[in-house]
């Protein structure tokens, strides 16, 4: 390790590796600018190390990126809280934590995604992490099957269907920005209307 690296890990205080370090600056920069026009130069200056040393612990930028965002959507996910256990409260206000919750995780991430449609090797490295059964959407799954083990849903319900229908939702609040290039999110029905219909249907 160069006296320069020693130097930058003394300062942080915190234990981390060079290449936390670097995870942690450039999550900081994702979170506060989003990915645009992230350089490595930018990022190397503000973790206080020379541009190089990036590509002693990451293949190439986007790996960096990758993992920066994976970090990113994991600080956000700890800063909205826990989610409802199966067997608590009511399903439909479960549901409703739930939806809330993907929502605002969907919102908070939206600045950190907009810039990488032009950057598709960044999001193929992002899903090549895996951390599969951590995310959200696979909480709410695991969540919906428990549920109905527990005799709390109809024992032939569409559990996967009422997944995708609910991460839809989340889906169309950020879609629409991203493609049109502007921070609004779309309007929505309710949370508890989108609740309601996902629960009972709309047949009649």
């Amino acid at each position: 390790m160069s006296p320069r690296k020693a130097a930058v890990l003394r300062d942080s205080g915190d234990g981390r590796s060079l290449r936390e370090h670097l995870i942690a600056i450039t999550e900081r920069m994702i979170s506060a600018r989003g990915t645009a026009g992230l350089t490595v130069r930018a990022i190397a200056r503000q973790a206080g190390v020379a541009d190089g040393v990036l590509y002693n612990h990451f293949a190439d930028k986007e790996e960096l990126l990758a993992n920066a965002i994976r970090a990113h959507v994991r600080t956000v996910e700890r800063e909205l809280g826990e989610l409802p256990e199966p067997g608590t409260g009511t399903v439909e206000a479960n549901l409703r934590a739930y939806l809330a919750y993907g929502l605002a995780l969907h919102r908070a991430i939206l600045p950190a995604f907009a810039g990488l449609l032009t950057q598709p090797t960044v999001l193929t490295k992002l899903a090549e992490l895996g951390g599969h059964g951590e995310d959200w959407r696979d909480r709410l799954a695991r969540y919906l099957h428990a549920e109905r083990d527990l005799g709390r849903l109809a024992a032939d319900a569409q559990l996967d269907a009422a997944a995708a229908m609910i991460v839809g939702v989340c889906h169309e609040t950020v879609l629409p920005a991203l493609f049109q290039h502007h921070g609004t999110a779309a309007a929505l029905p309710s949370v508890e209307s989108i609740v309601t219909t996902v629960l009972t249907g709309i047949g009649q």
